[in-house]
């Protein structure tokens, strides 16, 4: 199983707790954490995970896997820049948004499009937008709900 983190790399503590939570969680689970490697929510989430012996994928923009921050266990250097988004939606079996911005809300965006199921926690609250899926996007209350309901949406999909 594989559950993507998602959200913005400039964070509160509490947003970063939140984060840190939901990658020990999904470590617990023992689904691999897939990210966009870099900082805020995506570094918290996975040292969150790799506190729990857990693994971590990082997808860095740029071409340096040095770049990836310093719990990523799996560097990918993509060179894309922000079109790496489609690479962590592609890979993940379910995302956790956690709070984010637009780049969050491109990859929300992309893993609704392609059919992927988005837990949110705290992130942004799109049925006020328009038709959204209720099965594809899903509201936790808590960095424990978030993943349960991710870990749920994941092992219907496989």
């Amino acid at each position: 199983m594989i559950i993507g983190v998602i959200g913005g790399a400039s964070v509160s503590r509490e947003i970063r707790e939140q984060a840190f939570e939901v990658g020990k969680r999904i470590a617990e689970k023992g689904a691999i954490l897939v990210c966009g490697g870099l900082g805020g929510v995506m570094e918290a989430a996975c040292q969150g995970a790799r506190s729990a012996g857990g693994v971590t994928v990082g997808i860095v923009p740029g071409t340096d896997t040095g770049t990836a921050n310093p719990h990523v266990a799996v560097p990918v250097a993509t060179g894309m820049g922000i079109a790496r988004n489609a690479i962590i939606v592609r890979t993940a079996d379910v995302l956790i948004a956690v709070d984010g911005s637009y780049g969050t809300l491109s990859e929300i965006a992309m893993a609704l499009n392609l059919g992927k199921t988005v837990v949110q926690l705290g992130s942004w609250r799109l049925p006020e937008a328009g038709e959204v899926d209720p099965k594809l996007y899903v509201t936790a209350e808590s960095p424990a709900d978030a993943v349960e309901k991710a870990a749920a949406m994941a092992q219907r999909r496989g």
